[in-house]
C-alpha cells in the first residue's frame, strides 16, 4: 500500500520536472539568437520610398547647408546618420521606421559628401563619379569576398549589415555625383530626370528578358534611383534661371518628407513588406 501511495506522487513530481526542462531547453538564449532580414522585401513601395528618400536628401542636403553653413551642415548630418545607424545595428530585426531613418540619413550625408568633394575641394563630378563608382565596386569586392553574396535577403549577421549600409553610403554619393554631372553638362535637371527614368528601366528588362540576375539587377536600379530622384527634386526646387519650376528647398523638401513619412507609416501598419 505504501509503494502504490508512493508513486503516483512520484510520478506527478517527475512529471512537472521533465516539463520544466524542456521549457528551459526550448528557450532559446538572447546571444544566440539569429537575427532576422534588416532590410524590407522590395516591393513597389520598396522603390517609390527609396525614389522619395533620395530627392527629400537632396534638397534637405542644400537647404541645411544654406541655413547653417557647410560645416555645421556636415557635422550635422554626420552625427545624425551615426545616430540612426546605431539604432539600426541594434534593433534584431527590420522595423520600417528606423531603417527608412536611416536610408534619409544615408541621403543627406551622402550628398553632403558629393558636394564637399566638388564645392569645397574643387573636385569636378567627372573626376567625383569615377571616384565613388571605385568605392562602391571596392566596396562590393570585399563583401563578395568575405560572405559570397550580395544579396539583400540574406543580411542577418552584423558584418553582412555593415557591408550593406556601406554599399548604400556609396551608392548616394555615387548617385549624386553622377546626377549632378548630367545636370551641368547640357542635359539640364528635366532632361536627367527623363534620362535616368529610362536608364532605370534597363536592369528591370534586362533581368525579364536577358537573363541578368537578380542581384546585380537591384544594385544597378538601386544606385540610378539616386541620380533619378535627386534630379527630379532639384528640378522641382531651383528657380527658372537653373531650369526648375522655383518652389523653393523648403517646400519640396517638407512635401518629400511628408510622402516619405505617410508611405512608411502605411508600411509599419500593413507589415507588407515585412519578411514571410
Amino acid at each position: 500500500m505504501a509503494k502504490a501511495s508512493v508513486e503516483p506522487g512520484l510520478h506527478r513530481v517527475i512529471v512537472r520536472v521533465m516539463t520544466t526542462e524542456h521549457l528551459l531547453d526550448d528557450r532559446p538564449l538572447a546571444p544566440l539568437r539569429p537575427l532576422l532580414n534588416k532590410v524590407p522585401e522590395v516591393t513597389v513601395y520598396f522603390w517609390m520610398i527609396k525614389v522619395l528618400t533620395t530627392g527629400m536628401g537632396e534638397t534637405a542636403s542644400d537647404l541645411l547647408a544654406r541655413l547653417l553653413g557647410p560645416v555645421p551642415a556636415v557635422a550635422l548630418g554626420g552625427l545624425a546618420l551615426v545616430a540612426s545607424l546605431v539604432v539600426q545595428f541594434a534593433v534584431r530585426r527590420y522595423v520600417a521606421w528606423v531603417y527608412w531613418t536611416a536610408i534619409v540619413m544615408v541621403s543627406v550625408f551622402g550628398t553632403m559628401a558629393a558636394d564637399v568633394l566638388h564645392v569645397g575641394l574643387g573636385i569636378s563630378y567627372t573626376v567625383s563619379t569615377p571616384l565613388f563608382l571605385t568605392a562602391l565596386a571596392a566596396v562590393f569586392a570585399l563583401w563578395y569576398a568575405s560572405e559570397r553574396t550580395l544579396s539583400i535577403h540574406s543580411i542577418r549577421t552584423r558584418r553582412r549589415e555593415a557591408f550593406y549600409w556601406a554599399a548604400v553610403l556609396a551608392t548616394f554619393a555615387l548617385g549624386t555625383a553622377a546626377g549632378d554631372l548630367t545636370a551641368t553638362v547640357g542635359f539640364g535637371y528635366l532632361g536627367s530626370v527623363a534620362l535616368f527614368a529610362a536608364a532605370i528601366c534597363v536592369p528591370a528588362l534586362a533581368h525579364r528578358f536577358a537573363g541578368l540576375n537578380a542581384v546585380t539587377s537591384f544594385w544597378t536600379a538601386y544606385v540610378i534611383t539616386r541620380p533619378l530622384g535627386a534630379s527630379l527634386a532639384d528640378w522641382m526646387a531651383l528657380g527658372h534661371a537653373r531650369g526648375g519650376l522655383g518652389l523653393g528647398l523648403g517646400p519640396v523638401t517638407l512635401a518629400w518628407t511628408v510622402a516619405i513619412v505617410c508611405f512608411v507609416g502605411y508600411l509599419a501598419v500593413s507589415r507588407q513588406d515585412v519578411e514571410r
